[in-house]
């Protein structure tokens, strides 16, 4: 019982060795074609699915190259805005306090740039390492590129003067000194 199927045929008579030999080589030929194209089918496949996602990948790339040239370009936008419009700030007497990442900072200005400060005349912005005052109207524009650059910037306040106070004389300083 040794004998495969083919040999049985070929002892009872049934089939002759061409046949057999024909039939191998068909069967052979069959699975090389079929390994073939089935395989073609799959590397062809492997390809296209390959070039897609490298394509997809490049395009996320683009996109994210893209993204920091537009912040660069603001930043840049930024910088020059503020270099252009900066005010010359002398060493000056009166501490100015302001708040920075959960930090109490000090800059020293003159009493004019305080008050201007206060009255939302000027603002503090950040360039850099260091800080500058820029003039209020400066600030929309610099807002429209980086809010966190601009680190003081007050609204002014329209007081409406009562006629009749007896204390309109006397006005309260809005930061005080102690």
């Amino acid at each position: 019982m040794a004998n495969s199927l083919q040999q049985q045929l070929m002892k009872a008579g049934l089939a002759d060795k061409k046949a057999a030999r024909r039939a191998k080589q068909q069967k052979r030929e069959d699975v090389n074609r079929a390994r073939r194209e089935g395989g073609d089918e799959d590397a062809a496949e492997r390809a296209r699915r390959q070039r897609q996602e490298q394509a997809e990948r490049d395009r996320q790339l683009e996109v994210q190259r893209q993204a920091e040239r537009e912040e660069k370009e603001k930043q840049a936008q930024v910088r020059q805005l503020i270099e252009a419009h900066r005010l010359p700030r002398e060493q000056g007497e009166v501490g100015f306090r302001f708040v920075q990442e959960r930090k109490v900072k000090t800059i020293y200005v003159t009493a004019a740039q305080q008050a201007q400060l206060a009255n939302g005349r000027l603002a503090l912005v950040a360039l850099g390492e260091g800080y500058e005052l820029v003039p209020a109207e400066v600030v929309d524009k610099i807002r429209e590129r980086d809010e966190g650059v601009v680190l003081v910037c007050n609204t002014p306040s329209a007081k409406k003067q009562d006629e009749d106070d007896p204390y309109a004389g006397y006005e309260v300083p809005d930061d005080l000194m102690w």
